[in-house]
């Protein structure tokens, strides 16, 4: 007996091909462009449920699979889903990128070609502090008096290391070698091919508001102009169930309901036990771990007790 197989069309979206090439503007000079993609939100049900052939006949159904998935972690069916992005990025900026493995990457190449004549600038008024507890994030800006000298300081060191990168290539220095001194600012391009979950798993670390302000930039055009097209389903669902929820470990939960049931003093004995409040002199502790638990009893408008 012969296998009968129904008729499979690629999977085509209209919105999608409509910025297929089109650079979305991020930074003073770098783009992101989609090139090419496999898959949809049908592709995952489709995984999801090898048996149904060509998946479910009503979208409601789709829906309620894909916002299942995400919710408990299922993420083999988001794999069955590829894009691949023509990037431009300032190399102290690709560097954090690079970090994502789960990825085929082809980049630019300066050992075969002359640097991209083109690097990160920094406005007067946007050079960030250090922040004070997380060691390697900032918060706040400069003073925009001291922002205007660095920012020229800036503009003359950029120019001089061109100068000499290009006096080393008139001079016949192998271009390998050449490039040894140019700024993290100058800008790579690449092409970066991954499927939907790691995708997910970049947004989810990229968007998050500690994220460096410029790859969270990049973050924002693929999450909002890209994958949104691609796969609003799945978006729709990241955004509420991973950008948008918040998780809470077993001891956070003990703590909010003892909150709930108005139980001030247990809150302080599991807090001193945790070592979130010093249990000799009752202070507050600096305790990163603290600070997060805030935030999200801040969401839920929960008072503080230990305040």
């Amino acid at each position: 007996m012969k296998n009968k197989f129904d008729k499979i069309k690629r999977t085509s979206n209209k919105e999608l091909d409509k910025i297929i090439g089109k650079p979305f503007k991020v930074l003073n000079d770098g783009f992101v462009r989609l090139i090419d993609y496999l898959g949809s939100d049908s592709a995952i049900v489709q995984a999801a449920r090898v048996s149904y052939g060509s998946g479910t006949k009503k979208t409601t159904e789709d829906k309620g699979l894909i916002r299942y998935l995400l919710r408990h972690q299922h993420t083999s069916p988001f794999e069955m889903c590829e894009i691949k992005l023509h990037v431009r990025v300032p190399m102290d900026t690709w560097r954090q990128w690079i970090r994502h493995r789960m990825a085929n990457v082809n980049e630019y190449s300066t050992r075969y070609s002359i640097a991209i004549d083109s690097a990160l600038e920094t406005n007067e008024d946007k050079w960030r502090l250090q922040a004070k507890i997380n060691k390697q994030g900032s918060e706040g800006f400069l003073d925009r008096s001291e922002g205007k000298i660095l920012t020229k300081e800036e503009i003359e060191l950029h120019k001089h290391l061109k100068v000499v990168y290009n006096k080393r290539l008139e001079l016949g220095v192998a271009r390998e070698q050449a490039r040894k001194d140019l700024p993290l600012s100058t800008y790579t391009e690449a092409y970066w091919k991954i499927d939907l979950h790691n995708l997910l798993h970049f947004l989810d670390l990229r968007l998050e508001k500690n994220a460096q302000y410029e790859i969270r930039k990049y973050a924002e055009i693929i999450g909002n102009e890209i994958v949104a097209r691609w796969c609003p389903i799945t978006w729709e669902a990241f955004c509420e169930y991973q950008l948008g929820g918040v998780t809470f470990s077993i001891t956070e939960m003990k703590i909010l309901k003892e909150i709930y049931l108005n139980n001030k003093k247990k809150v302080i004995q599991i807090a001193k036990e945790i070592g979130w409040i010093n249990p000799e002199d009752a202070k507050v502790s600096r305790n990163i771990e603290r600070l997060e638990f805030e935030e999200k009893l801040k969401m839920l408008g929960v008072e503080i007790k230990w305040k």
